[in-house]
């Protein structure tokens, strides 16, 4: 089990709510199928036996994140990062210049895949472009060696504006499927 993991992938999220957003001392609630817990912490739980782990998880992120509450509906999985969770990514975390300039670019109507390109060739020259043809999305990008994140960026082009959604390397692959 990789509690770094899941860790890590939540304050990515609220990362990314933040610069999306702004940030605020609030609640933030994030659903997950087991499926895909699962892949983050390289798990092969049962429901039951996740909902038990997620227990852990809350204890052993209790002094940074605060006491996450942990709910289920028999399909996904909610987990409520409380206030001390916003407050402690937004004051103890690094603004990911990529990721703040990638989401400002896009949320600008009208951006293109090329003023959205040129934001991932300045931080790296090891950028995988890629044209999907699965109705889903348009290109899939991301960082060949990881750096500054590991992400897969679907998007898409809706009536002039380009959106994106971000999933992790095994979210996408299984999303593919």
């Amino acid at each position: 089990m990789d509690f770094l993991a899941l860790e890590k992938h939540i304050i990515g999220i609220v990362s990314e709510q933040q610069i999306k957003l702004g940030y605020r001392s609030e609640v933030v609630r994030l659903y997950y199928p087991l499926e895909s817990l699962n892949r983050i912490m390289k798990t092969e739980d049962s429901f039951m036996r996740m909902l038990d782990r997620l227990e852990e998880f809350s204890e052993h992120v209790k002094s940074r994140l605060g006491k996450v509450e942990i709910e289920s509906d028999g399909e996904r999985f909610c987990l409520s990062i409380p206030p001390q969770g916003s407050d402690y990514v937004h004051a103890c975390t690094a603004e990911n210049g990529f990721l703040s300039e990638f989401v400002n670019t896009i949320r600008k109507h009208g951006c293109t895949i090329e003023q959205a390109l040129k934001v991932f060739r300045r931080y790296s020259d090891k950028v995988h472009i890629e044209q999907v043809k699965n109705g889903e999305f348009d290109y899939l990008i991301y960082f060949e060696d990881g750096r500054p994140d590991e992400y897969r960026y679907c998007l898409t082009m809706e009536e002039g504006h380009l959106t994106y959604h971000r999933f992790t390397k095994d979210d996408y692959e299984e999303l593919m499927k």
